[in-house]
């Protein structure tokens, strides 16, 4: 059986990244970015084994072609960061053929982002390599009953009684130990006159530097008085 594998990201335009050239790169498509004029043509990659867009009930029909529907979502987002889609990245078992392969994904898709208002764009991919995966390209914003795009959602935070946000019991917490920085070592070994505090994270540190730190007695001044 395939090892697990899924990868999740955000196609950002902050990052340099255009939904359109996510999906003409996964799709093997040649399309054009009506939002800067660039045309993305990757129509001599291999190895694309299938590729379908799978839409809610709410979406306009449209949007069964690759280019309207990321123009869409260009045109739609105006910030320069903007979060354009989601990719998710997943490995598929390679005892299957395709056709299961293809109603796996599908059906993966329809019950979790489809159903839920998410446009998703498939792309199965095979070299014949053993490692069968598809690229599941998602948008970020809900469709509205009108067919317009709606809010992208914000994050809901679990307040308690006192409207402090409530943390899970299970989230860990890790306190900072108390290191002594390089810095720290030179400092206290100025002020204690040569003799350096000593702690388990630089004795060693101090065996290295032997040479560096010497530690000597301090030495007192003879006055010499001329007759």
């Amino acid at each position: 059986m395939a090892i697990y594998h899924l990868c999740i990201k955000i196609i950002s335009r902050g990052k340099g990244k255009s939904a359109v050239a996510a999906s003409a790169y996964r799709s093997g498509e040649k399309i054009k970015n009506e939002y800067d004029g660039i045309v993305h043509d990757f129509t001599r990659k291999g190895g694309i084994a299938h590729t379908e867009i799978l839409l809610p009930q709410n979406a306009p029909q449209e949007f069964t072609n690759r280019s309207v529907l990321w123009n869409s979502v260009e045109k739609m987002e105006k910030s320069k960061n903007s979060q354009l889609a989601r990719e998710i990245e997943v490995a598929l078992p390679k005892e299957l053929d395709r056709e299961k392969q293809i109603n796996l994904v599908r059906e993966y898709v329809k019950e979790n982002f489809v159903k839920v208002g998410m446009c998703a764009d498939i792309a199965l991919h095979d070299k014949n390599d053993g490692n069968p995966h598809c690229h599941i390209l998602l948008t970020m914003r809900p469709l509205n009953e009108d067919t317009t795009w709606g809010a992208k959602s914000k994050k809901e935070y679990i307040l308690d009684e006192n409207g402090e946000e409530r943390h899970s019991h299970k989230q860990r917490k890790y306190q900072p130990r108390n290191q002594t920085s390089k810095c720290d070592f030179k400092r206290n070994f100025k002020k204690n006159k040569g003799i350096a505090k000593l702690d388990k994270r630089n004795r060693k540190r101090r065996k290295n530097r032997k040479r560096k730190y010497k530690i000597h007695p301090p030495t007192q001044r003879k006055s010499v008085i001329n007759l």
